[in-house]
């Protein structure tokens, strides 16, 4: 390969725009006297540079870690070369919406979000996070983690938490918002009551902890025990600590179907009263009679819009949901803990009432058919992963609620379940929507080891490729460079982080090289554990993960912590 001089590349750089770091041309190279000038050059592809507007052929080159060029580069020498011709070369995704925690220290190498593209994970939603663990909790997390993964747990607070990961390496960036539940439960438990202000200053400290130990903010998950129990001004108190420092509120709204609009109201209240930016996690209007709130969401948040609130929302492109089977019993029998629950479900005295309850449930649903059980935690009852409810009943000859209610029994509440409930239209409405990104909702898993049980929601293994597949090239509901904004720059902007989620001189080399031709999920809900095809190559902070579809086993992901300013690095 040729070479040219270093006033030559220089000149040709900045004809191109290819120079933009603040250090200006001397940070481009290495030196032209002795060995490559950069460490990767991906050469020849269509450049979607994050901002959304229009690609362009163009080469990227990265050195020590950070994308030192973008732009026609001449014959500079690399240590690797990629050729990108015929195919789109984007940032990293960022996966707003992501709940992997301990599992990153099980399986670093992070297998069905790489391979999707992802690289970098936002984890701690939902109002849960691995953090703050009183004593009691620790221990108990610390017994059930060395039977279930032989993981040894060294950490009670966020700091200690990011610090593990980060000794341990992971293959993606990780960062993690602090859950209000956990936050809720190590200061009064899990009842269902007004904090006392005791209680409440606990709280506000756990947050403020978390926030110094580099938390991105404070997730919500109001439709989840402790959550649940909190008043709105509760939250607003809490969000105050995290804003303080350019935190973050994400949250799982308090009701996502028939309450779909007082939820988003107290959302709302929530951003403009703490004041803090706001995330909607997972937006949607579940089950078919709630179907025609659905304008009325969307006047609400463009209304929002229109007098400042600064809000982002996410979304899976599925109109499937997943979560606890607990779930769909009432909150009244949810209260306290996991024993709690499960007493009142074998409490005789209860019966009719849950028996009734859940015979309303199903006839908001429609049918048990939509619930599917994706995961259970015993080998005896392995078989029914992936039969819907009505299925699995009547291989055990029982009723739907008899056989809820054992099953959650036997396996101690932990019931993985898969529910059909949304609509095709919104979610391209809503896919379609500036304001609305894409989050996968689930968690870095693989087809092997100790993650790959159960039959998961194939949005652990297919999101990004789905979203950029069907959506983009098959169902047009936006052009691909506006969908790649919206899983790079907009998610990286809204959290704070520092030069990630474009392609620009100066900026961490987080890139994705994918066919924009053949990019397409291929996880099932039969078959849920199959990685996409279309992606060719993922870099992570300069190194590459994911070569021509098979991981290289290197593990250069970063911790991303929010610091006193507000920035998250």
């Amino acid at each position: 390969m040729r070479r040219i001089d270093r006033r030559t590349f220089i000149r040709t750089a900045l004809r191109t725009g290819a120079v933009a770091s603040a250090g200006g041309a001397g940070l481009l190279l290495r030196g032209c006297s002795k060995g490559p000038d950069l460490d990767l050059i991906i050469a020849g592809g269509t450049v979607y540079d994050g901002t959304g507007g229009p690609p362009f052929e163009g080469d990227v080159g990265i050195a020590g870690g950070v994308i030192r060029a973008v732009g026609r580069l001449g014959r500079l020498r690399a240590a690797a070369v990629i050729d990108a011709s015929g195919l789109a070369v984007s940032p990293g995704f960022i996966d707003i919406h992501d709940h992997t925690a301990e599992g990153l220290l099980v399986n670093p190498k992070a297998e069905s979000a790489v391979r999707q593209g992802v690289t970098t994970l936002v984890s701690g939603q939902c109002g849960d996070s691995p953090f703050p663990l009183t004593d009691e909790a620790f221990e108990k997390t610390r017994l059930a983690l060395a039977a279930e993964y032989g993981l040894d747990v060294t950490w009670k607070d966020a700091a200690g938490f990011l610090a593990r990961v980060e000794a341990a390496g992971s293959a993606v960036n990780y960062g993690t918002f602090v859950g209000h539940g956990s936050v809720r439960a190590a200061a009064m438990g899990f009842r269902d009551r007004v904090a006392s202000p005791v209680e409440l200053e606990r709280m506000k400290a756990y947050v403020a902890e978390a926030m110094d130990g580099g938390a991105l903010g404070l997730s919500s998950g109001l439709q989840y025990t402790p959550g649940s129990f909190a008043p709105t001004e509760e939250l607003i108190e809490l969000c105050r600590v995290a804003a303080r420092t350019g935190g973050v509120y994400a949250t799982h709204m308090r009701d996502e179907e028939a309450g779909i609009l007082e939820a988003v109201d107290e959302a709302l209240r929530i951003a403009k009263e703490s004041p803090i930016r706001l995330q909607i996690s997972h937006l949607k209007v579940g089950r078919a009679a709630n179907w025609p709130k659905f304008p009325a969401l969307l006047e609400r948040l463009e209304r929002a819009r229109a007098t400042g609130v600064d809000f982002r929302c996410d979304r899976y492109p599925y109109i499937a949901s997943s979560t606890s089977l607990n779930l769909v019993f009432p909150l009244w029998a949810r209260e306290g803990t996991t024993e709690d629950f499960l007493g009142r479900l074998r409490d005789p005295a209860l019966q009719d009432r849950l028996r009734a309850e859940i015979k309303a449930k199903e006839t908001e649903l429609g049918s048990w058919a939509k619930v599917l059980i994706s995961s259970v935690a015993t080998d005896g009852n392995r078989d029914l992963e992936g039969m819907n409810i009505v299925e699995a009943s009547a291989k055990g000859g029982q009723t739907p609620f008899e056989f809820m209610k054992d099953l959650l029994i036997e396996e101690t509440g932990r019931v993985g379940m898969i529910m059909f409930a949304m609509s095709e239209d919104h979610l391209k409405t809503l896919l379609a929507h500036p304001l609305v990104g894409v989050g996968s909702d689930g968690s870095a898993v693989a087809p092997y080891g100790p993650l790959g049980k159960g039959k998961p929601h194939p949005r652990l293994y297919g999101t990004f490729p789905r979203a950029l597949g069907k959506y983009v090239r098959e169902e047009k509901v936006c052009a691909l460079e506006e969908m790649v904004r919206k899983i790079t720059s907009m998610p990286a902007g809204h959290l704070g982080f520092v030069r990630r989620g474009r392609l620009r001189a100066g900026w961490a080399a987080d890139v994705c090289v994918f066919d924009p031709a053949r990019i397409a999920d291929r996880a099932t809900f039969a078959d849920p554990a199959v990685y996409p095809v279309g992606i060719e190559q993922v870099v992570v902070n300069g190194q590459v993960v994911i070569d021509r579809g098979e991981h290289t086993g290197r593990l250069p992901g970063r911790v991303l912590r929010k610091n006193e300013r507000g920035d998250v690095a």
